[in-house]
């Protein structure tokens, strides 16, 4: 426990000497809101459906089973009343100061934004914007909330979410704001995250300092790499910045 209580304080002083600090977070970041991840043991891969969640949430599903997609989607993907969290309104407070340069999220709720956030880079996409596969008008989230079935546009096409499916690439003009914010950071800060998912993990080689915070409840792949382990859930840590 002491560890974790030296850890923080190293952390503090980091945060407090920084300036070009940026923070990579995956879905513990939004857990505490009550998001549900996907890997947890009470996350969505372990709950039953006719379909994994995987193949569901996959380009070619979305395509040829549209409506049991969004049958899904609406269920398990969308949560509009969920509220920013400590570690989002640290976040956000860090950046008013100054000093957070960038928040890079593979994170879908839009909850940096609505805790205060400016620069937001999201890896895959955002479930409050949404468009029209064939005509690309531009609809919110209600389009999708208050429909039923397949949602269609005006002139007769599906919507789409903005947001990344399995087999889908990521949006170039993100990864390159990323890897430039990643890259200019004095400190980065990777939190709730289990750096599986690729590409998105992969945006970690462009850090070339030697502040790597990694904030995870468990073991990371790139563990080894980092400057600074602290093991514990996310808002413990934010609370104490």
């Amino acid at each position: 426990m002491n560890d974790i209580k030296e850890n923080i304080q190293t952390l503090k002083n980091w945060v407090n000497t920084g300036n070009s600090i940026v923070f990579f977070g995956g879905a513990g970041v939004s857990t505490e809101s009550g998001i549900p991840d996907f890997r947890s043991t009470d996350g969505l891969y372990h709950q039953k459906y006719d379909y994994p969640p995987e193949t569901i949430l996959s380009h070619t599903f979305f395509r040829k089973k549209t409506e049991e997609f969004y049958k899904f989607y609406r269920d398990k993907m969308i949560c509009t009343d969920a509220e920013p969290n400590i570690t989002h309104l640290k976040l956000a407070e860090l950046e008013e100061q100054g000093k957070l340069k960038a928040v890079i999220t593979q994170n879908i709720d839009g909850l940096h934004q609505k805790a205060g956030s400016k620069t937001v880079y999201e890896l895959h996409g955002s479930v409050l914007r949404n468009y029209c596969m064939k005509c690309h008008e531009f609809y919110d989230i209600g389009a999708i909330t208050s429909s039923t079935g397949i949602p269609l546009c005006k002139c007769g096409g599906t919507i789409k979410p903005d947001v990344v499916l399995y087999e889908e690439g990521l949006d170039n003009n993100t990864i390159n704001a990323s890897v430039a914010a990643i890259e200019a950071a004095d400190v980065l800060i990777v939190g709730g995250t289990s750096l599986a998912v690729y590409p998105a993990a992969g945006l970690l080689q462009y850090y070339k300092g030697n502040k790597l915070v990694l904030i995870n409840k468990s073991a990371t792949p790139l563990d080894s790499q980092a400057d600074l382990l602290i093991q514990c859930p996310l808002g413990e840590v934010f609370s104490q910045l």
